[in-house]
């Protein structure tokens, strides 16, 4: 049964449109502004702005790929969490997901890497997952070891988090320890069940992941396995936790991913929250089953990183 704490703040995300003077939820087509869109990510942002003071920031250019390191007091210097931002592959950075990813370093005692890959639809597909491996093949010619590094992402990050190690396996490069993916985009061409029963109680505008899928496409394949990696070969991937909210559109994503990669032999953890929306685990500790799902990301990043 779920908290009466959750139930009041997935009511206030759900229905934030009222409290803006909106009687309706924002529909999305390509007529929306995409600049908007980025625009009002970092409007709301800011007012998270405010980082826990156990955390320094340390901006970096990578192989020209602006990127973040946030170093929580403490941290061991070997280990690593990749962090692989959402945003529907059109849209997040480093400044507006500084506070999210903040949190997650803090809770983790992890030094976090985030990076600013290039955006649809200015930059459809490949140059996500291109700079993703730039960026990883440069931790790993720094000495970085695999076996010292975790991948983690969210929403459209969590499902690159996965097309990145399909990515990696098809190019004979060494895998990273482990994988964390909340609320992962598995399945670009939206046509599981959830993205239709779904929509009016997620918390993303309705039609948005129909138009973000469009514009990240390009002129490929929604099939293609590092577009889509529910249709790559999972055989031989790392151990991954998998956590969704059941009242998002994502959600069959990421059970459908589940359970294909545990057919084929992967050592995988599917974690769905009941009543929960989209990456309910970064609301924590707002409400226990938040708090809950991101103690099972510390704990299963904990028992990878410190073997």
């Amino acid at each position: 049964m779920t908290s009466f704490k959750s139930k009041i703040f997935n009511f206030l995300l759900r229905n934030r449109h009222l409290f803006q003077g909106k009687l309706k939820k924002e529909t999305f087509d390509f007529n929306s502004s995409i600049a908007g869109f980025r625009e009002l990510c970092e409007k709301g942002a800011s007012r998270y702005a405010k980082l826990p003071k156990e955390i320094t920031i340390k901006e970096q250019i990578i192989d020209g790929i602006k990127s973040e390191w946030l170093i929580p007091d403490g941290a061991n210097p070997k280990k690593l969490i990749f962090y692989v931002h959402g945003g529907g592959y059109v849209s997040g950075s480093c400044s507006d997901h500084r506070a999210i990813i903040a949190k997650f370093a803090k809770n983790t005692g992890v030094t976090n890497l985030v990076y600013e890959y290039r955006l649809a639809p200015e930059n459809p597909f490949p140059a996500a997952i291109d700079d993703s491996v730039k960026v990883y093949q440069w931790l790993l010619a720094s000495g970085f070891k695999p076996e010292n590094i975790l991948i983690a992402g969210e929403s459209a990050g969590g499902g690159l988090c996965l097309a990145i190690l399909l990515a990696l396996k098809e190019r004979n490069i060494a895998l990273p320890v482990a994988a964390v993916a909340i609320s992962p985009w598995t399945n670009l061409t939206c046509s599981s069940d959830s993205y239709r029963t779904k929509n009016k109680v997620s918390l993303a505008p309705l039609n948005s992941w129909t138009v973000f899928s469009k514009y990240y496409i390009g002129e490929n394949q929604a099939t293609h396995p590092l577009i889509s990696p529910l249709f790559g070969d999972l055989e031989g991937l790392p151990p991954i936790l998998i956590n969704s909210g059941v009242d998002d559109e994502l959600y069959e994503d990421g059970e459908k991913f589940y359970l294909k990669a545990k057919s084929a032999g992967v050592d995988i953890t599917f974690t769905a929250g009941i009543g929960m929306v989209h990456c309910y685990p970064l609301l924590a500790p707002m409400f226990p089953e938040a708090t809950q799902a991101m103690n099972e990301i510390v704990d299963f990043t904990t028992q990878h990183l410190n073997r």
